[in-house]
């Protein structure tokens, strides 16, 4: 334990920053975590603004928003695909016959 006043006073603003730390990473998370669920458009801005916040205010480095960002794009560009895009059959191409000399 702190004995002096100046190093007690920095105890109680870790605390508190830590707090508020954790509040903000595990909002983000389930932002995060909402949009993988269900990509929507919707869930894709709220997701990308709030790691831009987080960002912005340091609790995440900006790259590590930039990279979330794009993989949450990525996902949602990917289930979009999936929606429009109908089941194809595959078939098989015909063996081209050989020519004749």
């Amino acid at each position: 334990m702190p004995i002096i006043k100046s190093a007690k006073k920095k105890v109680r603003k870790d605390k508190k920053r830590t707090e508020k730390n954790k509040r903000i990473k595990a909002n983000l998370k389930a932002v995060i975590k909402k949009m993988e669920r269900s990509p929507s458009l919707e869930a894709l801005k709220k997701a990308s603004s709030a790691l831009d916040r987080a960002a912005k205010k340091k609790h995440i480095h900006k790259k590590k928003s930039a990279r979330d960002k794009k993989r949450l794009t990525k996902l949602l560009n990917k289930s979009a695909l999936k929606k429009t895009k109908p089941a194809s059959k595959k078939t098989k191409p015909t063996p081209k016959k050989a020519k004749k000399k």
